[in-house]
Protein backbone atom coordinates (compact mmCIF):
# COMPACT_ATOMS: atom_id res chain seq x y z
CA UNK A 1 0.00 0.00 0.00
CA UNK A 2 1.47 3.47 -1.06
CA UNK A 3 0.26 6.97 -1.37
CA UNK A 4 0.91 9.63 -4.35
CA UNK A 5 2.16 11.59 -1.59
CA UNK A 6 5.00 8.87 -0.64
CA UNK A 7 5.76 8.08 -4.19
CA UNK A 8 6.51 12.25 -5.18
CA UNK A 9 9.47 12.15 -3.09
CA UNK A 10 12.26 11.64 -4.95
CA UNK A 11 15.13 12.77 -3.08
CA UNK A 12 14.19 12.21 0.48
CA UNK A 13 15.75 13.52 3.86
CA UNK A 14 17.73 10.57 5.85
CA UNK A 15 18.05 10.28 9.04
CA UNK A 16 20.21 8.22 11.55
CA UNK A 17 19.00 5.76 14.23
CA UNK A 18 19.64 7.25 18.23
CA UNK A 19 22.96 5.48 19.17
CA UNK A 20 23.63 7.36 22.11
CA UNK A 21 21.83 8.82 25.12
CA UNK A 22 21.53 12.54 24.73
CA UNK A 23 19.96 15.67 26.39
CA UNK A 24 17.98 17.98 24.75
CA UNK A 25 15.78 21.23 25.27
CA UNK A 26 12.84 19.36 23.87
CA UNK A 27 12.25 16.10 22.62
CA UNK A 28 9.36 15.25 20.98
CA UNK A 29 7.88 12.02 20.28
CA UNK A 30 6.68 11.32 16.93
CA UNK A 31 7.90 12.62 13.01
CA UNK A 32 4.18 13.71 11.67
CA UNK A 33 2.50 16.65 10.89
CA UNK A 34 2.09 17.74 14.33
CA UNK A 35 5.57 16.94 15.59
CA UNK A 36 7.45 18.18 12.74
CA UNK A 37 5.05 21.23 13.15
CA UNK A 38 6.32 21.59 16.69
CA UNK A 39 10.07 21.11 16.18
CA UNK A 40 10.16 23.95 13.25
CA UNK A 41 8.74 26.57 15.48
CA UNK A 42 10.64 25.72 18.73
CA UNK A 43 13.97 25.25 16.67
CA UNK A 44 12.75 28.65 14.51
CA UNK A 45 12.77 29.70 18.36
CA UNK A 46 16.65 28.58 19.43
CA UNK A 47 15.58 25.42 21.44
CA UNK A 48 17.65 22.42 20.97
CA UNK A 49 15.02 19.79 19.62
CA UNK A 50 15.71 16.45 19.48
CA UNK A 51 12.84 14.18 17.31
CA UNK A 52 12.44 10.79 17.73
CA UNK A 53 10.24 8.71 15.20
CA UNK A 54 9.92 4.84 15.50
CA UNK A 55 9.62 4.48 11.44
CA UNK A 56 10.41 7.26 8.40
CA UNK A 57 8.93 10.81 9.13
CA UNK A 58 5.27 11.42 8.47
CA UNK A 59 5.43 7.65 7.27
CA UNK A 60 1.81 6.81 8.60
CA UNK A 61 -1.29 9.33 8.56
CA UNK A 62 0.40 12.26 7.28
CA UNK A 63 1.70 10.25 4.77
CA UNK A 64 -2.17 8.90 3.82
CA UNK A 65 -4.25 11.98 4.54
CA UNK A 66 -6.16 13.59 2.07
CA UNK A 67 -4.12 16.87 2.09
CA UNK A 68 -6.92 19.63 2.88
CA UNK A 69 -6.23 22.39 4.43
CA UNK A 70 -9.34 23.62 5.64
CA UNK A 71 -11.61 25.50 9.19
CA UNK A 72 -15.10 23.57 7.24
CA UNK A 73 -15.08 20.20 9.26
CA UNK A 74 -18.07 18.90 7.77
CA UNK A 75 -21.47 20.87 9.12
CA UNK A 76 -19.59 21.48 12.83
CA UNK A 77 -20.41 25.07 13.31
CA UNK A 78 -24.14 24.72 14.34
CA UNK A 79 -23.34 22.00 16.22
CA UNK A 80 -20.35 24.08 18.28
CA UNK A 81 -22.77 27.00 18.55
CA UNK A 82 -25.11 24.58 20.33
CA UNK A 83 -23.12 22.64 23.09
CA UNK A 84 -20.73 25.25 23.88
CA UNK A 85 -21.67 28.76 22.45
CA UNK A 86 -20.79 31.65 20.16
CA UNK A 87 -17.86 32.58 21.62
CA UNK A 88 -16.67 29.24 21.23
CA UNK A 89 -17.53 28.26 17.72
CA UNK A 90 -16.20 31.48 16.65
CA UNK A 91 -12.89 31.22 18.17
CA UNK A 92 -12.99 27.41 16.47
CA UNK A 93 -13.07 28.82 13.34
CA UNK A 94 -10.35 31.79 14.57
CA UNK A 95 -7.59 29.19 14.94
CA UNK A 96 -8.26 27.15 11.88
CA UNK A 97 -8.65 29.94 9.58
CA UNK A 98 -5.26 31.15 11.49
CA UNK A 99 -3.47 28.01 10.94
CA UNK A 100 -4.26 28.31 6.88
CA UNK A 101 -2.00 31.86 6.97
CA UNK A 102 0.29 30.24 8.93
CA UNK A 103 0.60 27.31 6.69
CA UNK A 104 1.37 29.66 4.15
CA UNK A 105 3.35 31.70 5.58
CA UNK A 106 5.93 28.54 6.41
CA UNK A 107 5.98 28.19 2.74
CA UNK A 108 6.46 31.51 1.78
CA UNK A 109 9.50 31.85 4.12
CA UNK A 110 10.80 28.64 3.43
CA UNK A 111 10.25 28.77 0.49
CA UNK A 112 8.76 25.28 -0.03
CA UNK A 113 7.55 23.70 -3.51
CA UNK A 114 4.43 21.71 -2.09
CA UNK A 115 1.54 22.25 -4.66
CA UNK A 116 0.19 24.40 -2.45
CA UNK A 117 -3.31 25.98 -4.08
CA UNK A 118 -6.68 28.10 -2.51
CA UNK A 119 -9.39 26.29 -3.31
CA UNK A 120 -12.82 26.77 -2.52
CA UNK A 121 -14.40 23.70 -0.22
CA UNK A 122 -17.85 22.71 0.31
CA UNK A 123 -19.58 20.76 2.14
CA UNK A 124 -22.35 19.28 -0.06
CA UNK A 125 -25.52 17.49 -0.22
CA UNK A 126 -28.01 15.43 -2.88
CA UNK A 127 -30.49 15.00 -0.79
CA UNK A 128 -33.42 17.58 -0.58
CA UNK A 129 -34.15 16.21 3.54
CA UNK A 130 -30.22 17.59 3.45
CA UNK A 131 -31.39 21.02 3.21
CA UNK A 132 -32.21 22.52 6.05
CA UNK A 133 -29.63 21.33 7.54
CA UNK A 134 -26.92 23.01 4.87
CA UNK A 135 -28.66 26.49 5.28
CA UNK A 136 -28.76 25.96 9.03
CA UNK A 137 -25.09 25.91 8.82
CA UNK A 138 -24.67 28.98 6.68
CA UNK A 139 -26.78 30.97 9.17
CA UNK A 140 -24.21 29.93 11.63
CA UNK A 141 -20.90 29.73 10.03
CA UNK A 142 -22.16 33.71 8.65
CA UNK A 143 -23.37 34.50 12.40
CA UNK A 144 -20.00 34.57 13.61
CA UNK A 145 -18.74 36.97 10.79
CA UNK A 146 -17.09 34.48 8.55
CA UNK A 147 -18.59 34.72 5.04
CA UNK A 148 -19.94 31.71 3.23
CA UNK A 149 -22.44 31.10 0.86
CA UNK A 150 -25.53 28.76 0.00
CA UNK A 151 -24.74 27.62 -4.24
CA UNK A 152 -26.38 24.44 -5.73
CA UNK A 153 -24.11 24.28 -8.27
CA UNK A 154 -20.41 23.33 -7.82
CA UNK A 155 -17.71 21.88 -10.26
CA UNK A 156 -19.06 18.21 -9.29
CA UNK A 157 -19.52 15.40 -12.30
CA UNK A 158 -23.60 15.32 -11.06
CA UNK A 159 -26.22 17.52 -9.49
CA UNK A 160 -26.60 18.10 -5.66
CA UNK A 161 -29.20 19.89 -4.06
CA UNK A 162 -27.51 22.59 -2.54
CA UNK A 163 -23.81 22.93 -0.55
CA UNK A 164 -21.98 25.68 1.88
CA UNK A 165 -19.19 26.99 0.47
CA UNK A 166 -15.96 28.35 2.33
CA UNK A 167 -13.63 30.65 0.25
CA UNK A 168 -9.69 30.69 0.59
CA UNK A 169 -9.00 27.35 1.65
CA UNK A 170 -6.40 25.09 0.65
CA UNK A 171 -4.76 21.79 -0.67
CA UNK A 172 -1.07 20.87 -0.80
CA UNK A 173 1.12 17.89 -1.07
CA UNK A 174 1.65 17.30 2.59
CA UNK A 175 5.32 15.48 2.61
CA UNK A 176 6.52 17.70 0.00
CA UNK A 177 5.67 20.34 2.80
CA UNK A 178 7.05 18.35 5.48
CA UNK A 179 10.40 17.04 3.46
CA UNK A 180 10.53 20.88 3.28
CA UNK A 181 10.74 21.62 7.28
CA UNK A 182 12.82 19.05 8.02
CA UNK A 183 15.35 20.94 5.95
CA UNK A 184 14.79 23.86 7.49
CA UNK A 185 15.07 22.03 11.10
CA UNK A 186 18.26 19.91 10.07
CA UNK A 187 20.08 23.08 8.52
CA UNK A 188 19.29 24.60 12.04
CA UNK A 189 21.06 22.46 13.96
CA UNK A 190 18.05 20.34 14.91
CA UNK A 191 17.67 17.20 15.25
CA UNK A 192 15.44 13.99 14.17
CA UNK A 193 16.07 10.22 14.66
CA UNK A 194 14.23 7.51 12.69
CA UNK A 195 13.37 3.96 13.36
CA UNK A 196 13.70 4.84 16.96
CA UNK A 197 11.11 3.94 18.99
CA UNK A 198 10.21 5.56 22.19
CA UNK A 199 8.85 3.48 25.57
CA UNK A 200 8.39 5.04 28.37
CA UNK A 201 9.08 8.70 30.03
CA UNK A 202 10.04 9.04 33.51
CA UNK A 203 10.67 11.91 35.79
CA UNK A 204 14.17 12.72 36.39
CA UNK A 205 14.38 15.53 38.97
CA UNK A 206 13.74 19.04 37.20
CA UNK A 207 13.81 17.14 33.41
CA UNK A 208 12.18 13.57 32.08
CA UNK A 209 13.90 10.56 30.28
CA UNK A 210 12.14 9.58 27.27
CA UNK A 211 13.72 5.74 27.21
CA UNK A 212 13.63 4.39 23.85
CA UNK A 213 14.69 0.73 23.42
CA UNK A 214 18.27 1.07 23.78
CA UNK A 215 19.33 4.54 24.61
CA UNK A 216 17.43 8.09 26.26
CA UNK A 217 16.74 11.13 26.07
CA UNK A 218 16.83 13.70 28.69
CA UNK A 219 14.81 17.08 27.70
CA UNK A 220 12.91 19.52 30.03
CA UNK A 221 10.04 19.34 27.95
CA UNK A 222 8.23 16.77 25.90
CA UNK A 223 5.97 16.60 23.35
CA UNK A 224 3.84 13.37 22.35
CA UNK A 225 3.18 13.67 18.79
CA UNK A 226 2.50 9.88 18.52
CA UNK A 227 -1.27 10.08 16.33
CA UNK A 228 -2.70 8.36 19.65
CA UNK A 229 -1.26 8.59 22.90
CA UNK A 230 1.38 5.52 23.64
CA UNK A 231 1.21 5.84 27.74
CA UNK A 232 -1.10 3.54 28.71
CA UNK A 233 -2.78 5.04 32.13
CA UNK A 234 -1.77 8.64 32.33
CA UNK A 235 -4.16 11.14 30.85
CA UNK A 236 -6.79 8.00 30.38
CA UNK A 237 -7.19 8.79 26.00
CA UNK A 238 -8.33 5.21 25.42
CA UNK A 239 -11.31 5.92 27.38
CA UNK A 240 -12.30 9.23 25.15
CA UNK A 241 -10.88 8.64 21.84
CA UNK A 242 -11.58 6.03 19.21
CA UNK A 243 -9.63 5.60 15.55
CA UNK A 244 -11.62 5.68 12.21
CA UNK A 245 -10.09 3.81 9.00
CA UNK A 246 -11.03 5.77 5.71
CA UNK A 247 -9.92 4.55 1.97
CA UNK A 248 -8.87 6.73 -0.60
CA UNK A 249 -7.77 6.21 -4.50
CA UNK A 250 -6.28 8.33 -6.93
CA UNK A 251 -7.42 7.96 -10.50
CA UNK A 252 -6.37 9.38 -13.94
CA UNK A 253 -9.74 10.58 -14.83
CA UNK A 254 -8.54 10.92 -18.23
CA UNK A 255 -10.55 14.01 -18.72
CA UNK A 256 -10.07 18.19 -17.18
CA UNK A 257 -11.04 18.35 -13.48
CA UNK A 258 -12.98 21.09 -12.05
CA UNK A 259 -11.42 22.94 -9.28
CA UNK A 260 -12.73 22.53 -5.78
CA UNK A 261 -12.79 20.40 -2.68
CA UNK A 262 -15.67 18.52 -1.66
CA UNK A 263 -17.21 16.23 1.26
CA UNK A 264 -20.95 15.30 1.85
CA UNK A 265 -23.02 15.66 4.36
CA UNK A 266 -23.96 12.60 5.66
CA UNK A 267 -22.95 8.91 5.77
CA UNK A 268 -21.66 7.70 3.83
CA UNK A 269 -19.23 10.53 3.80
CA UNK A 270 -17.00 10.74 0.54
CA UNK A 271 -14.44 13.72 0.03
CA UNK A 272 -13.13 14.47 -3.23
CA UNK A 273 -9.99 16.74 -4.35
CA UNK A 274 -7.54 17.43 -7.16
CA UNK A 275 -3.63 16.73 -6.82
CA UNK A 276 -1.08 17.59 -8.98
CA UNK A 277 0.63 14.38 -10.15
CA UNK A 278 3.35 13.52 -12.95
CA UNK A 279 2.26 17.10 -14.58
CA UNK A 280 -0.91 16.47 -15.18
CA UNK A 281 -4.73 16.90 -12.43
CA UNK A 282 -5.34 13.88 -10.87
CA UNK A 283 -8.46 13.21 -8.73
CA UNK A 284 -8.62 11.69 -5.42
CA UNK A 285 -11.62 9.81 -3.81
CA UNK A 286 -12.27 9.52 -0.14
CA UNK A 287 -14.54 7.58 2.02
CA UNK A 288 -15.91 4.14 3.00
CA UNK A 289 -15.35 5.29 6.71
CA UNK A 290 -15.21 2.60 9.69
CA UNK A 291 -14.69 1.77 12.79
CA UNK A 292 -10.93 0.52 13.15
CA UNK A 293 -10.34 -2.81 13.64
CA UNK A 294 -13.88 -3.66 12.25
CA UNK A 295 -13.67 -6.13 9.31
CA UNK A 296 -14.25 -5.13 5.92
CA UNK A 297 -14.31 -6.90 2.65
CA UNK A 298 -12.87 -4.89 -0.71
CA UNK A 299 -16.21 -4.75 -1.99
CA UNK A 300 -16.73 -2.63 0.71
CA UNK A 301 -14.25 -0.05 1.07
CA UNK A 302 -11.70 0.39 -2.33
CA UNK A 303 -14.70 -1.54 -4.32
CA UNK A 304 -17.16 1.11 -3.57
CA UNK A 305 -14.88 4.17 -4.09
CA UNK A 306 -14.12 2.51 -7.78
CA UNK A 307 -17.78 1.94 -8.28
CA UNK A 308 -18.16 5.72 -7.90
CA UNK A 309 -14.66 6.69 -10.37
CA UNK A 310 -16.22 4.28 -12.86
CA UNK A 311 -19.47 5.80 -12.61
CA UNK A 312 -18.45 9.64 -13.08
CA UNK A 313 -15.28 8.74 -15.21
CA UNK A 314 -16.31 5.35 -17.18
CA UNK A 315 -12.32 5.69 -19.03
CA UNK A 316 -10.49 6.63 -15.63
CA UNK A 317 -7.31 4.56 -14.75
CA UNK A 318 -6.52 3.77 -11.00
CA UNK A 319 -3.64 5.03 -9.84
CA UNK A 320 -3.17 4.40 -6.13
CA UNK A 321 -4.74 3.07 -3.11
CA UNK A 322 -4.15 3.03 0.55
CA UNK A 323 -6.44 3.78 3.52
CA UNK A 324 -5.29 5.68 7.00
CA UNK A 325 -6.99 5.56 10.67
CA UNK A 326 -7.66 8.94 12.25
CA UNK A 327 -8.09 9.52 15.83
CA UNK A 328 -11.72 10.82 16.96
CA UNK A 329 -12.40 12.33 20.19
CA UNK A 330 -16.29 11.71 22.03
CA UNK A 331 -17.13 15.30 21.67
CA UNK A 332 -15.01 15.89 18.04
CA UNK A 333 -12.48 18.57 19.38
CA UNK A 334 -8.93 17.58 19.59
CA UNK A 335 -7.01 17.36 22.84
CA UNK A 336 -4.43 19.53 23.10
CA UNK A 337 -1.91 20.98 25.76
CA UNK A 338 -0.41 18.94 28.81
CA UNK A 339 -0.31 15.55 28.38
CA UNK A 340 -1.99 14.53 32.08
CA UNK A 341 -1.80 16.75 35.50
CA UNK A 342 0.46 14.25 37.34
CA UNK A 343 3.30 15.27 34.43
CA UNK A 344 3.56 18.79 33.84
CA UNK A 345 5.83 19.92 30.67
CA UNK A 346 4.70 16.67 28.84
CA UNK A 347 2.63 17.73 26.08
CA UNK A 348 0.21 16.06 23.92
CA UNK A 349 -1.25 16.72 20.67
CA UNK A 350 -4.37 14.38 19.40
CA UNK A 351 -7.28 13.15 18.13
CA UNK A 352 -8.14 15.90 15.48
CA UNK A 353 -10.85 13.83 13.37
CA UNK A 354 -9.76 13.90 10.10
CA UNK A 355 -8.97 16.99 9.99
CA UNK A 356 -5.03 17.13 10.98
CA UNK A 357 -3.78 19.66 8.16
CA UNK A 358 -5.27 22.63 10.22
CA UNK A 359 -5.55 20.91 13.93
CA UNK A 360 -1.75 19.97 14.00
CA UNK A 361 -1.08 23.51 12.83
CA UNK A 362 -3.14 24.92 15.88
CA UNK A 363 -1.84 22.40 18.35
CA UNK A 364 1.60 23.12 17.74
CA UNK A 365 1.39 26.88 18.36
CA UNK A 366 -0.69 26.17 21.87
CA UNK A 367 2.02 24.08 22.84
CA UNK A 368 5.01 26.30 21.49
CA UNK A 369 3.20 28.95 23.88
CA UNK A 370 2.95 26.96 26.46
CA UNK A 371 6.23 26.12 26.52
CA UNK A 372 7.22 29.61 26.32
CA UNK A 373 4.80 30.72 28.99
CA UNK A 374 2.75 32.44 26.17
CA UNK A 375 -1.05 32.47 26.67
CA UNK A 376 -2.77 31.47 23.63
CA UNK A 377 -6.32 32.41 23.64
CA UNK A 378 -7.49 29.35 21.88
CA UNK A 379 -5.62 26.80 24.45
CA UNK A 380 -9.40 26.51 26.76
CA UNK A 381 -11.16 24.98 23.64
CA UNK A 382 -8.59 22.30 23.49
CA UNK A 383 -8.02 21.45 26.75
CA UNK A 384 -6.78 18.24 27.07
CA UNK A 385 -7.56 17.47 30.67
CA UNK A 386 -11.37 18.50 29.94
CA UNK A 387 -13.70 16.91 31.87
CA UNK A 388 -16.62 18.42 30.23
CA UNK A 389 -19.99 15.89 30.12
CA UNK A 390 -19.80 13.69 26.83
CA UNK A 391 -21.78 15.33 24.56
CA UNK A 392 -22.27 11.91 22.35
CA UNK A 393 -23.36 9.06 24.65
CA UNK A 394 -24.12 6.66 21.91
CA UNK A 395 -20.57 6.89 20.51
CA UNK A 396 -19.45 6.41 23.84
CA UNK A 397 -21.29 3.44 24.85
CA UNK A 398 -20.69 1.71 22.00
CA UNK A 399 -17.15 2.43 21.93
CA UNK A 400 -17.38 1.06 26.07
CA UNK A 401 -19.18 -2.00 24.86
CA UNK A 402 -16.51 -2.93 22.07
CA UNK A 403 -13.21 -2.90 24.55
CA UNK A 404 -15.22 -4.61 27.15
CA UNK A 405 -15.92 -7.41 24.40
CA UNK A 406 -12.65 -7.36 23.05
CA UNK A 407 -11.04 -7.03 26.40
CA UNK A 408 -12.85 -10.02 28.37
CA UNK A 409 -16.24 -11.65 26.70
CA UNK A 410 -14.27 -12.46 23.19
CA UNK A 411 -11.30 -14.09 25.09
CA UNK A 412 -13.81 -16.75 26.05
CA UNK A 413 -15.48 -17.89 23.25
CA UNK A 414 -14.25 -21.08 20.92
CA UNK A 415 -13.01 -19.97 17.56
CA UNK A 416 -15.12 -21.18 15.00
CA UNK A 417 -12.00 -21.71 12.68
CA UNK A 418 -10.14 -24.50 11.99
CA UNK A 419 -6.45 -24.74 10.82
CA UNK A 420 -7.50 -26.42 7.83
CA UNK A 421 -10.11 -24.05 6.43
CA UNK A 422 -7.75 -21.38 6.66
CA UNK A 423 -7.69 -20.32 3.16
CA UNK A 424 -4.18 -19.37 1.33
CA UNK A 425 -3.70 -15.61 1.65
CA UNK A 426 -6.06 -15.35 4.66
CA UNK A 427 -5.69 -15.42 8.33
CA UNK A 428 -7.83 -16.35 11.41
CA UNK A 429 -7.80 -16.80 14.91
CA UNK A 430 -7.86 -20.60 15.96
CA UNK A 431 -6.84 -22.38 19.59
CA UNK A 432 -4.22 -24.51 19.92
CA UNK A 433 -3.69 -26.55 23.61
CA UNK A 434 -6.70 -23.93 24.80
CA UNK A 435 -4.99 -20.78 23.98
CA UNK A 436 -5.82 -18.69 20.74
CA UNK A 437 -3.02 -18.10 18.07
CA UNK A 438 -3.52 -16.06 15.29
CA UNK A 439 -2.98 -17.92 11.96
CA UNK A 440 -2.07 -16.28 8.23
CA UNK A 441 -1.33 -18.41 5.72
CA UNK A 442 0.55 -16.78 2.91
CA UNK A 443 1.11 -16.78 -0.98
CA UNK A 444 3.39 -20.06 -0.76
CA UNK A 445 1.59 -21.51 1.82
CA UNK A 446 4.01 -20.82 4.91
CA UNK A 447 2.41 -20.09 8.08
CA UNK A 448 3.02 -17.12 10.65
CA UNK A 449 1.52 -17.90 13.69
CA UNK A 450 1.40 -14.81 16.52
CA UNK A 451 -0.35 -14.36 20.04
CA UNK A 452 -3.40 -11.97 18.88
CA UNK A 453 -3.69 -10.27 21.84
CA UNK A 454 -3.19 -6.13 21.77
CA UNK A 455 0.17 -5.07 23.23
CA UNK A 456 -1.47 -1.95 24.47
CA UNK A 457 -4.41 -2.89 27.19
CA UNK A 458 -5.01 -7.03 25.86
CA UNK A 459 -7.68 -6.74 23.63
CA UNK A 460 -8.35 -9.65 21.19
CA UNK A 461 -7.41 -8.88 17.43
CA UNK A 462 -9.16 -9.24 14.67
CA UNK A 463 -8.04 -10.39 11.17
CA UNK A 464 -7.88 -7.73 8.55
CA UNK A 465 -7.88 -9.21 5.41
CA UNK A 466 -7.73 -6.42 3.24
CA UNK A 467 -4.59 -5.23 3.97
CA UNK A 468 -3.24 -8.45 5.89
CA UNK A 469 -3.17 -7.58 9.47
CA UNK A 470 -3.84 -7.98 13.11
CA UNK A 471 -5.79 -5.13 14.12
CA UNK A 472 -6.97 -3.86 17.50
CA UNK A 473 -11.34 -3.48 18.01
CA UNK A 474 -10.78 -1.47 20.74
CA UNK A 475 -8.07 1.64 20.32
CA UNK A 476 -6.54 1.03 16.42
CA UNK A 477 -3.51 -0.72 16.59
CA UNK A 478 -2.28 -2.74 13.79
CA UNK A 479 0.31 -5.28 13.46
CA UNK A 480 1.62 -7.27 10.11
CA UNK A 481 0.94 -10.58 9.90
CA UNK A 482 4.37 -11.28 11.56
CA UNK A 483 3.63 -9.09 14.71
CA UNK A 484 5.76 -5.92 13.54
CA UNK A 485 3.69 -2.94 15.26
CA UNK A 486 2.38 -0.41 12.48
CA UNK A 487 0.06 1.61 14.37
CA UNK A 488 0.05 2.88 17.97
CA UNK A 489 -0.99 3.13 20.84
CA UNK A 490 1.06 -0.33 20.66
CA UNK A 491 3.99 0.26 20.44
CA UNK A 492 5.35 -3.18 21.31
CA UNK A 493 5.46 -6.32 18.62
CA UNK A 494 3.36 -9.15 18.58
CA UNK A 495 4.65 -12.88 20.63
CA UNK A 496 5.27 -15.23 17.57
CA UNK A 497 4.80 -18.33 17.92
CA UNK A 498 7.12 -21.56 16.19
CA UNK A 499 4.78 -24.17 14.98
CA UNK A 500 7.40 -26.76 14.13
CA UNK A 501 8.20 -26.55 18.01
Amino acid sequence: MNSIWLDSIKNKNQFETLSKNLETDICIIGAGMFGITCAYYLNNLGFDVTVLEKDDICSKTTAFTTGKITSQHGLFYNYLINSYGNAFAKDYLESNESAIKNIKNIIDTEKINCDFEYQNNYVYTTKKSEIFSIKKEVDSVNSLGFNCDFVTKTGLPFEIEGAICFKNQAQFNPLKYIHGLCKKIINNNGKIFTHTTAIDIKKDEQNYLVFTDKNYVKAKFVIVATHYPFLKISGLYFTKMYQSTSYIIAIDPKKTLNNGMYINNSAPIFSFRTAKFNNKNILLIAGSDHKSGKPTSYKDSYGVLEDIAKKYYPNCEILYKWNTEDCISIDKIPYIGSYSLSMPNVFVGTGFKKWGMTSSNVAANIIVDKICNKTNKYEYMYNSSRLKPIKNLDEFKNMMVQSTNSLFLDKLKSPNMSFEKIAINSGSIIEVNNEKVGIYKDTSGDIHAVKPICTHLGCLLSWNDLDKTWDCPCHGSRFDYDGKNLYNPAFKNLEVYNLSD
